[in-house]
């Protein structure tokens, strides 16, 4: 009886390895029918941004209009100095924007009594010198020493060769792709063929120290040294 049983139990494990042989030929097979492969490729370049902006505001709070206006006047050329002597030749002034603020009640209701005027001048500068952009950033707020209330924003900082760097970065994750192919193709003997299609991905300029990725790409202006990362879906034939 224990003979027949293991006999029995033979059958059934020989009956089991044979279909698993007959499913792994099929998806074996399924695979290599295909003749491709595809692999996503990346590559990463770090830059430093050649172009720098900055937008600061100038701000002035006086009982009339008249006098907020006066005021601001003689507040810019007081700024504009201040740039010259920074060796700022790129300097825009914004449409000013002036407006009454009103006085509250007791209640802390607004009333129609105005209790004195906003005068706010944004004034814009560029330049090539990203290094000088930052430094202003920190210093400009400085003139309040003289008076001048001054609200910065943060500074913005590009580079200018971008289009250029994008296209050797996608030749360069291309290759990229194409390694790792090769590394997975070489267990089966197999090789890589000719690039049969391929799928750019967006591009993520970040931070040095980010690893930050999004479906729609990053564009960061706010540090000067920049990553700019390419990534490359690319389709192989198999040799």
């Amino acid at each position: 009886m224990l003979e027949r049983i293991e006999k029995l139990q033979v059958i059934s494990l020989g009956i089991l390895i044979g279909l698993a042989l007959v499913v792994s030929t099929k998806m074996v097979s399924s695979t290599i029918a295909k003749n491709e492969i595809s692999v996503t490729g990346s590559a990463y370049e770090i830059v430093k941004s050649d172009k720098g902006t900055l937008d600061f505001e100038i701000e002035v709070k006086k009982p009339t209009r008249q006098e907020a206006y006066k005021t601001a006047q003689e507040q810019i050329k007081v700024v504009q100095q201040y740039l010259r002597d920074k060796k700022i030749e790129k300097v825009e002034l914004r449409t000013p924007n002036i407006y009454p603020v009103y006085r509250n009640d007791a209640r802390g209701y607004s009333t129609n009594e105005v209790d004195h005027y906003n005068f706010l001048q944004t004034v814009s500068i560029a330049a090539d010198d990203v290094e000088l952009i930052k430094e202003i950033s920190t210093d400009v707020a400085s003139l309040i020493n003289s008076g001048i209330v001054i609200n910065v924003n943060t500074p913005s900082y590009d580079y200018s060769k971008l289009p250029e760097l994008k296209v050797t970065l996608l030749e360069k994750a291309s290759k990229d792709a194409k390694d790792r192919a090769a590394s997975m193709l070489k267990p089966s003997h197999n090789s890589v063929g000719k690039i049969s299609a391929v799928r750019m991905g967006v591009y993520q300029i970040t931070p040095v120290d980010s690893t930050n990725v999004s479906d729609m790409g990053i564009n960061d202006t706010s540090t000067i040294d920049k990553k700019v990362t390419a990534v490359a879906n690319v389709t192989f034939r198999i040799k």
